[in-house]
């Protein structure tokens, strides 16, 4: 069942209702008994749950194991290991010591 937020225009009382979508709207006001409680337009408060597009796209998650191949390089033959492979540099020689004048 939904919650209705509530208004009165003469009074201000405000209250939150549960109420089924086929019940009337309220328009006595609870507190002052007149005839200008208002139902209010508030935001829709709701919870995604489970497995699901917005578990994996909008909550910060991992990116989807599946990947749609796109493009060129898609088609593009893998690199051989000794080929990509990036030459070491040489190691930097030890510094030499000089020896301490007394």
């Amino acid at each position: 069942m939904p919650i209705y937020a509530y208004r009165c225009d003469e009074c201000g009382f405000a209250k939150d209702v549960l109420q089924k979508i086929s019940d009337p709207v309220l328009t006595v006001c609870l507190s002052c008994g007149k005839p200008s409680f208002k139902k209010q337009l508030t935001a829709a408060g709701f919870q995604l749950k489970g497995t699901g597009w917005y578990a994996t796209d909008f909550r910060g998650g991992t990116a989807p194991t599946t990947a749609i191949p796109t493009g060129p390089a898609d088609n593009a033959k893998p690199a051989l290991a000794a080929d990509s492979a990036p030459a070491a540099a040489p190691a930097p020689a030890p510094a030499a010591t000089a020896p301490k004048a007394d």
